[in-house]
């Protein structure tokens, strides 16, 4: 398995992100197509259209929506744990003054750089992206949605 790092941990669906979707937005630009092309059919092409932007829609919000939701309880739980591990202290306090993007983001570091990015995330606010960028010994993920 590749080592993860900051250019690399996105994950990707193929099905979803390379087919289904594709799909869908090819059959979207062709009934739009349509409707400025064949006027007798234009309220058939206007109804499918539209019924292929509510697919689109739908299928992008349910699938992201539950996992993405779980995903982020199942981090800050992650979160909890490892600053108890490492502080031997409950983290309530210190997670009511981080925001989701640097709880997340510190995921990816370890036991070291955790603890000087926590520190540099309540002191200076700097965001997940930035504390992304400052681990140097990435800790890898594999198991997102």
């Amino acid at each position: 398995m590749e080592i993860q790092n900051y250019k690399n941990h996105r994950k990707f669906y193929p099905p979803h992100h390379f087919i289904y979707s594709p799909l869908l937005i090819l059959l979207e630009f062709f009934g739009v197509y349509k409707i400025f092309t064949d006027k007798p059919n234009q309220v058939i092409w206007i109804l499918f259209s539209v019924i292929i932007f509510l697919i689109i829609y739908l299928s992008v919000m349910i699938r992201q929506h539950y996992a993405l939701e779980l995903q982020n309880r199942l981090i800050r739980l992650e979160f909890k744990q490892r600053y108890f591990e490492i502080f031997n202290q409950r983290s309530d306090e210190i997670e009511e003054k981080l925001r989701f993007d640097q709880i997340a983001a510190l995921r990816f570091a370890y036991d070291d750089e955790f603890k000087k990015l926590l520190y540099r995330a309540l002191n200076e606010n700097i965001s997940g992206d930035q504390i992304k960028r400052n681990i140097k010994n990435w800790r890898a993920d594999n198991y997102r949605v």
